[in-house]
């Protein structure tokens, strides 16, 4: 991960006073038109860069007497379309000829590729055959940043930059990490050239080892832990290989034997599976400390909920089944319940003015009521999204929803004040925003005769609030004495 160096690299005491030759071409020259070259230098900073087809790699400038084709024009071709960063080249080192054309030193991150290309005619840019590049893109960082895991300690390995984006990236030691070693993510970045995510990672207990992992589709906060995708990583402390003293094996079928999905529960303490006869404990927990009736309802297939499990007569090495049905999955409409315009700052104080003679009052800046009351809000509005969806799905025969899941579904909701996602200026270019608090009581009150599968009713309170939205300086609202 090298950005692109500035334009005065010093690349060499290089020959470039012959002017008037011919252009240089990328095929070796004949005997009347050999070029010569200077030394070698090597850049002080290398670059990443692509090669975009139109000229040969050789194993010394190409005008050069001697000089052979190391790749052709068609195999660099192929390498400028590949969307594999291991056919990225590194350059690292210059030569200059006596007609001034200025060949690069480049070597694919794989190794397999090495030798000069045509650069241009400026030393320390990069024109002709080639041209800069980053090799990774920044991303934001996932909602949840700690407690992740290795998924597995002997092959999920770290590297010192994404593999095949860094000449100089290397595999980092994992010596002393534990299985059970909880990672945090701090930074999030994507290979340029295939687009595949990685998080950059560090031990908990041993801030010496960190790195770059593939990360999957990345942690998505509106699905449960058990269907994330993170590639080398988890959510769960990774498990003993499933044997037939520390595992339940765990069907899903419907009411008339058809198989929808399975599942594997391993104990998490082998000695567990020593009880008499075999028969597993309720108590008895997995690696992640969830317990098999619990394990049976956070993984039940997608589209489907749990109508009996025989969880209790379940014994190590066998197989539970668990009959499920069609979930009838219920949305949450978002309305506004209140609305305060009063213009309030970031600290909740009401924003006033001073005019020229020194007289205090409410604020001059006339703010029009964007929000009413009983109008519905959008994600563009306000993104709110339960975190556990189990909570929303239920038989598809029109179960009632019980208060206690309601209060539950609120929670999940969240009870927090909650900024809205749109800024909005007056007249005067003042910014200004809408802060959001669920009415958990209005909540509970307005779904009391909903049934799994209709739709939810979330009510909010919103009030005004001066600045901007996710302001860097929550208390900045300097436009207030303007």
């Amino acid at each position: 991960m090298r950005s692109s160096f500035a334009k005065s690299i010093y690349v060499g005491a290089a020959v470039l006073g012959l002017a008037g030759l011919s252009a240089v071409t990328t095929t070796t020259a004949s005997a009347k038109s050999y070029a010569t070259a200077g030394s070698y230098t090597a850049l002080t900073k290398g670059q990443n860069v692509l090669v975009n087809g139109t000229s040969a790699i050789y194993s010394k400038p190409g005008t050069v007497k001697g000089a052979k084709v190391v790749a052709s024009k068609k195999t660099v071709a192929k390498l400028a379309a590949s969307k594999k960063s291991s056919d990225t080249f590194y350059a690292y080192g210059t030569k200059t000829t006596n007609r001034g054309s200025v060949y690069y030193k480049i070597v694919t991150m794989d190794k397999k590729y090495r030798g000069y290309i045509y650069g241009g005619k400026t030393a320390g840019t990069f024109a002709g055959g080639i041209k800069a590049t980053n090799t990774v893109t920044a991303a934001a960082n996932p909602t949840k940043l700690q407690n992740y895991y290795l998924k597995d300690v002997s092959k999920n390995t770290l590297w010192t930059a994404p593999k095949g984006t860094d000449i100089n990236a290397t595999k980092v030691s994992l010596y002393g990490a534990a299985k059970d070693d909880p990672f945090v993510v701090d930074q999030a970045a994507t290979k340029t050239r295939e687009g595949s995510l990685y998080y950059h990672v560090t031990d908990r207990n041993n801030s010496k080892i960190s790195g770059w992992i593939y990360a999957g589709k990345g942690y998505d906060a509106t699905l449960a832990d058990s269907k994330q995708d993170l590639g080398g990583l988890s959510l769960d402390v990774s498990e003993d290989a499933a044997t037939a003293d520390n595992s339940v094996s765990i069907v899903y079928r419907t009411a008339d034997g058809a198989k929808v999905g399975s599942t594997t529960w391993i104990v998490k303490n082998p000695a567990a599976a020593t009880h008499a006869d075999g028969d597993v404990v309720l108590t008895d927990k997995n690696a992640a400390n969830t317990t098999l009736p619990d394990y049976v309802t956070q993984n039940v297939p997608d589209g489907y909920t749990v109508t009996s499990a025989a969880v209790t007569s379940a014994k190590y090495g066998q197989t539970t089944y668990v009959t499920v049905a069609k979930a009838a999955t219920s949305k949450v409409a978002l309305k506004v319940n209140s609305v305060e315009n009063r213009l309030k700052d970031n600290q909740g104080h009401s924003v006033v003015t001073e005019d020229d003679n020194g007289n205090v009052g409410v604020t001059a800046t006339t703010v029009s009521p964007v929000l009413t009351t009983g109008s519905s809000l959008t994600a563009s509005d306000l993104t709110i999204t339960p975190k556990d969806l189990s909570l929303l799905k239920g038989e598809a025969t029109q179960t009632p929803i019980s208060q206690d899941n309601l209060g539950s579904i609120a929670t999940m909701l969240g009870t927090d004040t909650i900024q809205g996602n749109k800024n909005y200026t007056d007249a005067d270019g003042h910014y200004y925003h809408y802060e959001f608090t669920l009415n958990t009581a209005a909540f509970k009150s307005d779904n009391r005769n909903a049934k799994y599968g209709d739709t939810l009713t979330a009510n909010y309170d919103a009030q005004l609030v001066g600045g901007k939205v996710n302001a860097t300086n929550a208390s900045d609202n300097s436009w207030i004495a303007q």
